[in-house]
């Protein structure tokens, strides 16, 4: 299943003290990347990995986390991305 490849890949990669993984594919069922078995996902994370870097740099540690997963199971990805001194 793609959302526990997400979490594994991202917790192998960040070591999140939180991970939520949100599939939201079956609100998008019809639409163009869900024909092609892409899903729609949005993930919350907590990680010390994010700790001194932009929004911007926070999304592409977790793009590049997730590499190849971006090209075929992933069509859609939201990223809520805290240090945990954000989370509070």
């Amino acid at each position: 299943m793609t959302t526990e490849l997400i979490r594994t890949t991202l917790t192998n990669a960040l070591q999140p003290e939180f991970l939520e993984i949100i599939d939201d594919s079956a609100a998008h069922a019809g639409h163009a990347g869900a024909r092609n078995g892409g899903g729609h996902f949005h993930v919350n994370i907590v990680a010390e990995a994010f700790q001194g870097k932009s929004l911007v740099q926070r999304h592409q540690l977790i793009y590049q986390a997730l590499g190849e997963l971006m090209k075929h199971e992933i069509h859609a990805l939201g990223i809520n991305a805290l240090t945990p001194s954000e989370k509070n």
